[in-house]
């Protein structure tokens, strides 16, 4: 299998490409994640994805490995887009406004086929549930600072999942990559998944 540069410093997609067995190397993209414009959420997921996928490019002008991935995940409610909190504060914000209610995660792919010179993106909406939270639970999920460098304060797969009533969507692209949808995309881009 070809090797594939991931422009994220995200463990969990670092352990989604470990659990598949493909070759990767790790050069997070540095850019400006800041809302600008009037983009819905799927669409501003879809644009920061781009954004990594061509910064990296743009770095490696001239030598160009043939595959290049990025990925972004944010959480949407009545229409507000949430990224990784701030502080604390932020953190307690935003959970505050997700309790007892359900709300989306979008998760963006963006895949560079050297080969085709081109962009693949592409992304998925799950909807997930938090059943309503004790203050004191909260005190202590902030507390347990989990809540750190992820979207919306929460990792689904971690102790926040004591928080989740119901989802509906891709697990995996909750946590911050959508597997059946990225193995898709792999084949549908002619890269040779579990070839030699």
């Amino acid at each position: 299998m070809e090797p594939i540069i991931l422009a994220s410093g995200s463990l969990r997609r670092q352990e989604f490409f470990k659990l598949l067995s493909l070759p990767f190397s790790i050069m997070p993209a540095q850019i400006d994640e800041s809302i600008q414009g009037n983009l819905k959420p799927r669409e501003l997921a879809e644009e920061l994805a781009v954004r990594k996928v061509n910064k990296i490019v743009e770095l490696l002008s001239g030598r160009l490995p043939n595959w290049i991935f990025g990925a972004d995940t944010l959480i949407s409610v009545d229409g507000d887009v949430y990224g990784k909190p701030r502080d604390r504060d932020d953190a307690q914000s935003m959970l505050t406004k997700l309790q007892g209610r359900s709300h989306e995660v979008i998760t963006a792919m963006a895949l560079y086929n050297g080969k085709e010179k081109i962009v693949d993106c592409r992304s998925v909406v799950s909807s997930v549930t938090f059943a309503p939270i004790r203050p004191e639970d909260l005190e202590w999920y902030l507390d347990t600072g989990e809540w750190q460098g992820v979207a919306g304060a929460y990792k689904i797969q971690g102790l926040a999942g004591c928080f989740v009533s119901g989802i509906i969507g891709s697990y995996s692209g909750i946590v911050g990559l959508p597997m059946h949808e990225f193995y898709v995309m792999l084949r549908e881009n002619g890269y040779s998944y579990g070839d030699s």
